[in-house]
């Protein structure tokens, strides 16, 4: 045998050995025991499991539906996010390529001058250099896995955008109809009171009317008039709010129904487990989880020797046609170990630092689940209790309509003064923006129910808007 084939086993029987002799260091993954509710607090007995399916198509919206497609293509948040994620698989490959040798080469050309010679030599030299750390106690897997959970954590953050850009979307378009229609009730009241205050001001002219009744009917109108600057500024900031959503310069928003023609989604329903899978924000937070976790086990692993071998393989000459011939040829191989002795308490603090910021993570986990629980609950409650004013608004506004209609009646025939018809009045105005109000909540506890459920709509939509310009599926990291 060779000098050099033996050189070439010894070091490959080293390599082998290192990379099946290796461990991992640190305990691998488990999700944490969790108390989860075995219902919700308030739950509809209509309820029906839609909750993937995109659900603001129920609106029966085409104007929204196509909202939410231009949000998906051009909001600028979703992009960070994806270009966030490309970012997570750059980092991944950084930390992964430490498991592979690291390969390189050099090309060397020069003079050299070296006394007592006189005069100076060339000098030609090509190598091909390599260094392999073996990961013999799992620092490195360690480090790979934690960039592998980080990446995966990404991609769910911008799955969680997408959730909350849709909702959004989905809000402030129910914002915007119902402003509109609180717009057309305070113009229908200003019109309605400037018609009524003319007449009365020529029933003043003639002697009809004392000047205080004149006035309240003023003071109305006045009321009434300021009302609408009031909406009409908030009509057009939800505008420009909706616009910078779509990815748009601040201006008007289309539309199409108003918000009493607009459907009205049914109830989505689940068991409490499932949130754990359906919202992205707690899948984040999990592999957040598992990213700590494995930081922990390489924050172990340096008190282990660190274990590396290099080598080299070149050609020198005083030619370059004789580079590459003659006995130009040079190589060299060596194994290194390298073990910490006494470092002052560092790897103490680096392991120390690792496991503080994993019970970090955890009671980030613990907090996002309950945070989910209870936004859940809260849809819940306030889908119920709006649906329940709805109806009793409903009942109000019928029996203010007819009260006013009748206190108009007893006073043109002289059965009552006229401040009986301006409490009848002010009171429907308010009655008319309050109902708009609460019907747009039913609408938002809804939207607001479909988030906190989250479900495999988000997939599909996330699948829509824009993507990184990378592949998750290339290797993907599996977890418990």
């Amino acid at each position: 045998m060779s000098r050099g084939a033996w050189h070439c086993r010894v070091a490959a029987g080293l390599l082998v050995g290192g990379v099946l002799g290796g461990c991992v260091i640190g305990e691998d993954y488990t999700r944490p025991a969790l108390d989860l509710p075995e219902k919700f607090r308030f739950e509809d007995p209509e309820a029906r499991d839609v909750a993937n399916t995109k659900w603001w198509e129920q609106f029966e919206d085409p104007v929204l539906d196509q909202l939410i497609v231009s949000a998906l293509d051009n909001n600028l948040d979703v992009r960070i996010a994806a270009a966030r994620v490309e970012e997570f698989y750059g980092a991944l490959g950084v930390t992964r390529s430490g498991l592979f040798p690291q390969v390189g080469a050099d090309f060397v050309a020069g003079q050299d001058h070296i006394p007592p010679a006189t005069s100076a030599s060339d000098r030609f030299q090509a190598d091909v250099f390599a260094a392999w750390e073996l990961d013999v106690f799992g620092r490195l897997r360690r480090l790979t896995e934690a960039s592998r959970a980080d990446l995966l954590a990404s991609e769910e953050g911008r799955r969680f955008a997408v959730l909350s850009l849709i909702s959004a979307v989905a809000s402030g378009y129910i914002a915007l109809r119902t402003i509109d229609s609180q717009v057309d009730i305070a113009r229908r009241t200003v019109k309605s009171r400037q018609d009524a205050l003319t007449i009365f001001e020529a029933r003043h002219r003639r002697g009809g009317i004392s000047e205080l009744e004149l006035s309240q009917q003023r003071s109305e109108y006045a009321s009434a008039l300021a009302t609408v600057p009031r909406l009409e500024a908030q009509q057009a900031q939800t505008e420009n709010a909706l616009a910078v959503l779509l990815g748009r310069n601040p201006g008007p928003v289309a539309r199409a129904k108003t918000i009493e023609e607009l459907a009205l989604p049914t109830v989505p329903a689940g068991l409490p487990s499932e949130i754990l899978e359906r919202r992205p924000d707690v899948r984040q937070a999990e592999l957040n989880l598992v990213a700590a976790n494995a930081r922990i086990g390489a924050a172990k692993a340096l008190y282990f020797p660190d274990i590396s071998l290099t080598g080299l393989f070149g050609s020198a000459s005083n030619a370059i046609d004789s580079l590459f011939t003659g006995p130009a040829e040079l190589w060299s191989y060596a194994g290194s170990v390298t073990a910490p002795i006494f470092t002052g308490g560092g790897i103490k603090g680096q392991v120390s630092i690792a496991e503080a910021r994993q019970q970090q993570l955890l009671f980030a986990y613990r907090k996002a689940i309950l945070s989910a629980f209870q936004e859940v609950d809260d849809a819940l409650i306030a889908g119920h209790k709006s649906r329940e004013e709805l109806a009793a608004q409903t009942q109000g506004l019928e029996a203010l309509r007819t009260y006013a209609r009748l206190a108009r009646l007893r006073y043109d025939n002289g059965y009552s003064g006229y401040l009986e018809v301006l409490d009848a009045e002010r009171a429907l105005f308010n009655a008319e923006l309050d109902y708009a109000r609460v019907k747009s909540d039913t609408y938002f506890a809804l939207i607001d129910l479909y988030k906190a459920m989250g479900g495999g709509w988000v997939i599909e939509a996330s699948a829509a808007a824009p993507q990184p310009r990378v592949s998750l599926t290339s290797n993907p990291p599996v977890f418990p």
